[in-house]
């Protein structure tokens, strides 16, 4: 998954406004105790980033 593609997931699941908050804010043990920014930074695919905020959000099976 490109970045991009992760950037508008997020935005379509949380709008936005909100996407980038949630992910410098929101820690998620599936994540491995990071936030979205965290994980992303340490190397993580953004595809794994993604399936860890699915999990973790309740995430639609429309947007995913």
């Amino acid at each position: 998954m490109r970045l991009t593609d992760f950037w508008e997931r997020m935005a379509a699941h949380f709008g936005s406004a909100y996407a980038d908050s949630f992910a410098r804010d929101h820690v998620m043990s599936e994540l491995g105790g990071r936030t979205v920014r965290e994980a992303l930074d340490a190397g993580w695919a953004a595809k794994d980033v993604w399936r860890g905020v699915c999990a973790a959000m309740d995430v639609p099976a429309e947007l995913r």
